[in-house]
Order: structure tokens, then sequence, then C-alpha cells
């Protein structure tokens, strides 16, 4: 007689897991929308912009902060104010969302695919010496889902070679490496407040740094040229080498996150102590490991919690249908990293044309891990008794491994 749910067994869970409610929203930061939009001070450098930019560069341990329209204008004007551009070569790791990459691809840069490492799912610096040529000029790690690239390595690299670091936060608010914000170790720290990240306005951008003439440069070029508390009609000329744009963001982005940033350090603790919950409970189940955490890491964040099934006999189990077992007794993971940036369907640089390499030719730990990969986003860490109902169910299949497997013969 089956067991698993996925075979006509029983189910296991008699409820949904739960998912906290994303963006948050509240009526004390809906009034502050209100006093806002009848202040008429919306944007170009509003007071609510300047509050939340010195509230979170603080927070993050660095000196200047600008706020802008998303975290792609972010990479991008990072790598201009250092004076990426035509013909240079940026490293980026190949398990990121499409952004990184393209933003070398907007100031006329080569992106450098280069692989991750198979315990954080972050950028190998060891892959990262071997990538860099003449040609490099910066250097993106990403904080991917729910741990840190190695800064340590990585910014021993950059002294090495003069090569900036560009630490992209975009899964990362509020995590420290060493007892220092994440964003502050590199030349620039760029975090993204797109919908579904631990802190949201819907869209918005940060860029975080302890360099002046660089968080000028940035200003300059988010503000169509305008330097900092300039108004309309009082710009000076802008210096002929900066291409500036128009990235700015508005007070209302800025005062939800404002609102968001006084709760963010609570939230990540509880969803540190539920991850390190949940792997206690699951550390008798042979061959599901967890994305490591950052390897210094004083506090981490997690945009995402990341399973990985490459052991035991997990190993010869389609990721699809090891999460459709888990759907079946009631809490369904999800499809886990979206793989190598250069097989997304939106990515559509070509190699043959040079507008990016592969370091390598191919990031093998990334593809092997893309179909090895399971997670679930921070909505569901959340809560301590989603640790307990999806151990339950792991436990279950690990035990009856045997039948999902035969389950997993029959659909090929």
């Amino acid at each position: 007689m089956a067991k698993l749910a996925i075979n006509n067994g029983s189910k296991l869970l008699d409820s949904a897991p739960k998912r906290i409610e994303w963006p948050p929203r509240d009526e004390a930061t809906a009034e502050k929308l209100k006093e806002i939009y009848m202040s008429g001070k919306w944007s170009f450098n509003s007071p609510m912009e300047q509050e939340f930019e010195n509230a979170f560069a603080a927070y993050h341990g660095a000196e200047y902060a600008v706020f802008m329209a998303n975290g792609t204008t972010t990479l991008e004007c990072s790598l201009a104010a250092l004076g990426v551009g035509p013909g240079d070569e940026v490293i980026v790791p190949a398990l990121t969302w499409m952004a990184t990459a393209l933003a070398a691809s907007f100031v006329g840069a080569i992106p450098v695919i280069t692989d991750i490492e198979p315990d954080t799912l972050c950028l190998d610096p060891e892959k990262v010496r071997k990538a860099i040529t003449p040609r490099t000029k910066a250097i993106i790690p990403v904080h991917v889902y729910g741990s840190m690239a190695n800064l340590d390595e990585l910014l021993a690299i950059s002294e090495e070679y003069n090569i900036p670091v560009i630490e992209d936060c975009a899964h990362m608010h509020g995590g420290f490496w060493r007892g220092k914000g994440v964003g502050s170790w590199g030349k620039v720290g760029s975090f993204s407040f797109q919908q579904s990240k631990t802190m949201s306005s819907g869209e918005g951008g940060i860029c975080i740094t302890n360099d002046p003439e660089i968080a000028e440069k940035i200003y300059l070029l988010k503000h169509i040229g305008y330097g900092r508390g300039l108004k309309q009609g009082q710009a000076v000329k802008a210096p002929e080498n900066l291409l500036c744009h128009n990235y700015r963001g508005t007070a209302f982005q800025a005062v939800i996150l404002n609102e968001q940033l006084k709760t963010l350090d609570e939230r990540l603790k509880i969803y540190e102590s539920n991850v390190k919950y949940f792997a206690s409970l699951i550390s008798d189940i042979d061959g599901i490991r967890m994305q490591a955490p950052g390897k210094e890491a004083t506090l981490q964040g997690y945009y995402s919690h990341h399973l990985i099934f490459d052991g035991g006999e997990f190993c010869g189990i389609d990721k699809n249908i090891i999460n459709a077992a888990c759907a079946a007794e009631g809490y369904s993971i999800s499809n886990g990293t979206h793989g190598a940036v250069y097989n997304h369907p939106l990515f559509n640089l070509n190699a043959d044309k040079g507008q990016y390499r592969i370091d390598g030719g191919k990031c093998d730990v990334c593809e092997n891990l893309y179909t090895r990969t399971l997670g679930q986003s921070h909505e569901a860490l959340y809560y301590r008794e989603n640790m307990d109902m999806l151990s339950a169910v792991l436990h279950k299949i690990a035990e009856n491994i045997g039948e999902l497997k035969d389950y997993a013969a029959k659909t090929k």
C-alpha cells in the first residue's frame, strides 16, 4: 500500500504553511504617506529621501548613500562611477539575476560569467582569479539567497590586482560580515527594493559607499547631473565623461522603506533562528544539505532559504519530482534557483558576438546545482511552525524514498 501522497497515500499535513503578508502594510505608514502626498515634496532629493539615505547608510556602517529608481540602476551607476566602460570586463557570478550581468553591458563593458561555490552558491574566489585579464575593471560578487560571498578572499584579490569590488546586496539587506554591514566592504554596495525583497517599496534601489568622490559621481549619474543640494535651475556643468540619467526615486518609496528599516533587525533574527532550528530538525536525513551561510556572517540575511538534494538516494530523483512529492503532502517548496544567468530565457546577450563570455566555457557547479536545488522564500521562514511542517514532510519522503524512486521511474 502506498504511503506517499503523490502515490495516492494519505496526505501528511491538514493545513497549508503560513506566509507573512508581503510587502507589509500598516496604518501608521499609510498616514506618513498621506503626509508626504499633502506636502508636495515627492522627489528631487526630498527631505524624506535624505532621511532614509542617512538611516540606511548608518545601519550598514557606510558614510554615504544614494537612493534611486531600482537595483539595476544602482549597479549601472556604480560601474559608471568607477570608470568602467566600453571594452572593459566585469566579473559576475553565474548564479544571479540578469541585472548583475546586464548592468555591465549597459555601460559598454563585457560581463564575464564565473562559477560559484558549491556550498554558499556565491561567486567562487578561486574561479575569479582565473577569470581576471588585463581588461578586468570590476568584480561584482552577489550575496545570494541565504548566504554571503567570501568577502575576505574577494577583497584580498581586489587589493592584489587593484580591481574594485561592487557588492550586489539585492538579497542581503541588514546582513553583517565580521560585525560590519554588507555593502560597506567593497567600493560600493548596491541594494534592490523590488516587490519581493526583504525590504520592499515595489521598486527602488540604493548605493552605499565610504568614498565621498564615488558617492558624488553616483549622485550626479542618477540625478541628470545635478549635484546634491542643487535645485532645478541651479545646475553646474556635469563632467564631460559622465553620462548622467534620471534614475531618481521618490519620497513615497523612502517613507515605506524607512519604516521597514526599523523592524529589519528583528525580522532577520527570526529568519536566522528558524533556519538554524530547521537545520537541527533535518540533520538526520541523508542526502539533503542546506545552502551554507556566509563563512564570516555575524548576522545572515535570508531573501530565501535553499535545500540541495545532491546526496544519498535523492541524487537520482528529479528535483521537480521531489517538490511534487512535498506539495502532495501539503508543503510545496519552489523551483529553487533559476540556474545559470546565461540560460535564462530573458538573457539575450550574444556570446558569439562578444557581448559576454563564460569563463572556462561553462559553469559546471552552477548548472549542476540548478538541477538539485529547491527553496522557500523569506515569507515562509518567518514562522517556526513551518519549519516543523517541512521537516515532517521531508522525513516522510526520506523514509519512503524507494517508493518515490519507483514513482519517478514511471514518469520518465
